[in-house]
């Protein structure tokens, strides 16, 4: 259940700032504190419904727009008492349901990343 949660939550708060700095740099071709201090104070979800208002990150949108659905997905599944979500997990098809949820957030965040970043350099910092 933690790996779960993990895989949602963590996944959003750290991907979500390195896509929106890796959209400036893709938009700037540098990004200054003053972008990083933007980003800052932007949530996670927010980040993300920026990088939707970005036109020149059109075909990143799908992916974007499918990540915040699947986090309220999430979201949704995780509004419940610790013992309840124990539960839930002690059964292994709903158990496997989840995990599987959690593997395609994160193929949908590594496919915004591609998306946006399309191999430049500030892409393959973040990669490598």
């Amino acid at each position: 259940m933690k790996n779960y949660k993990l895989k949602h939550s963590r996944l959003l708060t750290c991907y979500s700032a390195l896509l929106y700095l890796l959209a400036v740099f893709v938009q700037k071709r540098t990004v200054s504190p003053t972008d990083a201090a933007a980003m800052i104070v932007l949530t996670p979800t927010e980040r993300l419904e920026w990088l939707l208002q970005q036109r020149c990150l059109e075909r990143a949108h799908k992916s974007i727009s499918e990540l915040l659905t699947k986090y309220e997905n999430f979201l949704k599944a995780t509004n419940a008492t610790e013992k309840e979500l124990i539960e839930r997990f002690l059964d292994k098809q709903t158990s496997r349901k989840y995990m599987g949820e959690a593997h395609t957030f994160g193929e949908l965040v590594f496919e915004a990343l591609t998306s946006i970043g399309t191999g430049n350099s500030f892409h393959r910092l973040l990669v490598v």
